[in-house]
């Protein structure tokens, strides 16, 4: 298992510690549940944001693809003319 980077660490520390502090002001609570649940809530989206940060190093390899040798053209199919109408033939009447 790889160790966390530099950048891993302190980004996930940086987001425990602040969004720590904004969830414990904008919920006003003072109970011990509370603040542990906010605690708990702030270390796994810094877990969270830590494991997203790309690591250094692995990046996809370029495909490198040939040039085509010839210019693609277009082609548009050419629809079949429509049959010609018969002329109405009328009954004499009777």
């Amino acid at each position: 298992m790889p160790r966390p980077t530099a950048a891993q660490l302190a980004y996930g520390s940086c987001t425990v510690i602040f969004s720590t502090l904004a969830m414990l002001l904008l919920s006003q609570t003072s109970s011990g549940a509370g603040i542990a649940v906010i605690s708990v809530a702030a270390l796994a989206l810094g877990l969270l944001v830590a494991m997203t940060v790309p690591l250094p190093g692995k990046r996809p390899a370029a495909v490198e693809q040939p040039a085509p040798q010839e210019p693609l053209r277009a082609s548009v199919p050419v629809p079949a003319p429509a049959p010609a109408p018969e002329p109405v033939r009328e009954r004499a009447a009777s």
